[in-house]
């Protein structure tokens, strides 16, 4: 099956073939997830802390997240952009509705994705009921960090389990068009996607969802820091820092710029100039 265009392309994908997922924030992550043939871009409000230094997820605004989605709308024109609904934007059904039209048409976004179970449900049947397609995330939601006590692993207890698949089988029922399950126990991201008709994308979640997203920062190995389920699949980070530190030495040592990075000018020109600098 080709890439996705559509939000149903991307439903349409469950038991046929894995996702690739990975969130972007600016043009030239968009053109290089465009170019690497990712089926979703992201344009999750990890982009916080990622691109503007908080500490959480939580001082991300409605705002900020039109800013990025629409940079990172022209730079992948042709992959299916999905953004994140931040925090409290999406407190009841009208709030919901109004700030997830502004995705849709001021920033082109494919659909939305909002954090939480059956206590978004009217949030989330408004929005199908008005063609804007939903992506639900289940498990560790960042913009719970505080009431979890941290980013710790969710649904370890039977208890828990049974309330996030009694979750994802509620969000699925309301119309979502798949699932970001996030730091929880395999078994149980194996379990959900089983139960569910809907395509399950795993971060931190096992590699028996229907597909993965992750941070484009840590898949490239541009972050400081690796939470325990990213892999750098490249080590941007390192490259980066020895190009920069090749410049300043370069600058300190005259070697850049040389010949071949300098505008010349004719010599007969140069003359030219200066005699007319000589004169009365």
């Amino acid at each position: 099956m080709e890439r996705p265009k559509t939000a149903q392309d991307i439903r349409g994908l469950k038991g046929v073939r894995r996702q690739t997922w990975i969130t972007a924030y600016d043009y030239v992550q968009a053109q290089l997830a465009e170019l690497a043939e990712i089926d979703v871009i992201l344009v999750g409000d990890s982009l916080g802390m990622t691109t503007l230094g908080y500490p959480t997820t939580l001082p991300v605004t409605v705002r900020d997240m039109m800013h990025h989605a629409r940079i990172v709308r022209r730079g992948a024109p042709n992959t299916p952009m999905i953004v994140d609904m931040p925090f409290l934007s999406y407190t009841d059904p009208n709030q919901a509705l109004r700030n997830a039209g502004r995705f849709i048409q001021g920033c082109g976004a494919e659909g939305v994705k909002l954090e939480g179970g059956r206590r978004i449900l009217p949030q989330v049947e408004a929005l199908v009921a008005e063609g804007i397609p939903v992506v639900g995330h289940l498990g560790l939601t960042p913009q719970s960090v505080h009431r979890f006590g941290g980013y710790r692993v969710q649904a370890r207890a039977a208890e828990a389990i049974r309330e996030l698949v009694e979750d994802a089988e509620s969000l699925a029922e309301a119309g979502v068009i798949a699932i970001v399950l996030e730091g929880i126990p395999d078994r149980v991201a194996e379990y959900v996607t089983r139960r569910v008709p809907v395509p399950t994308i795993g971060i931190g979640a096992g590699n028996q969802t229907d597909g993965q997203v992750l941070v484009f920062h840590d898949c490239v190995g541009l972050s400081a820091r690796l939470p325990k389920f990213a892999k750098p699949f490249a080590d941007v980070r390192t490259v980066m820092v020895t190009g920069l530190a090749q410049y300043r030495e370069a600058v300190l040592t005259q070697s850049f710029p040389d010949e071949a990075h300098a505008y010349h000018l004719a010599d007969e020109e140069w003359e030219r100039f200066l005699q007319m600098m000589q004169r009365p």
